[in-house]
């Protein structure tokens, strides 16, 4: 396998895996990290442990958890299957699916720092001219943030594409169906003589995280920047 058509097909599968992730997740993580920054309530403590926990979970954990309840048999899985027609496990939706709830503390903590980095006064002083909280969010605090949502999100794919434990605990590694590439890099060392497919796709995976976390950084100091200016 050097670049013919299966590996075309495992390098483009994981991008898209890893673009739909993000795509579905980031709007929650933005919300979430709203929460976590700026409202104290009881279980504060609790749901940032719960964001922080496929951090510290094993990923197999995390996959066995995902296919009990996302599974044809699990409380959602049979729910959107029985309602929608909708299948998760064993699909590449849900290794998007699994990618993103990954990814998802990565991007809380990043987008968090950029709300935690805002200065309020901005904030109060656009509402005192009788701007909306709606209002104060979309024209001051968005535009403010928008390096750390998009650090948040470069991170996260970042993390997405070299997903495995959870990915083949609850998809599996079907070829040409939820094959990503840390699962083929997995299937390749346990066949003799693809040496070489390996090396191709290890390369592949480093290219890609090494540009996602410079672009990240890069995202990173415009912002430090800008709040500073």
């Amino acid at each position: 396998m050097q670049f013919d058509p299966a590996f075309w097909t495992i390098v483009s599968l994981s991008l898209k895996v890893a673009s739909v992730a993000i795509l579905v997740t980031l709007p929650f993580a933005t919300i979430t990290a709203w929460v976590l920054a700026r409202r104290q309530f009881w279980g504060h403590g609790l749901l940032n442990g719960i964001v922080h926990l496929p951090l510290v979970l094993p990923p197999v954990v995390t996959g066995y958890l995902l296919l009990i309840t996302f599974g044809r048999n699990g409380p959602v899985g049979g729910f959107l299957f029985d309602t929608f027609g909708i299948t998760l496990a064993f699909t590449w939706t849900g290794a998007a699916l699994a990618a993103g709830i990954m990814a998802f503390p990565l991007m809380v903590r990043a987008i968090r720092l950029g709300f935690d980095a805002v200065d309020t006064g901005l904030e109060a002083a656009a509402a005192t001219l009788g701007a909306s909280p709606m209002r104060v969010f979309i024209t001051v605090t968005l535009p403010l943030i928008a390096p750390g949502i998009l650090a948040g999100a470069v991170l996260g794919f970042a993390k997405a594409l070299g997903e495995f434990g959870a990915t083949i605990t609850f998809v599996a590694a079907i070829p040409g169906q939820t094959q990503t590439i840390p699962s083929a890099i997995y299937g390749l060392l346990q066949v003799p003589g693809q040496e070489g497919a390996v090396v191709t796709l290890v390369v592949v995976s480093i290219i890609l995280a090494m540009g996602a976390l410079i672009v990240s950084e890069w995202l990173s100091s415009r912002m430090a920047r800008r709040l500073a200016a």
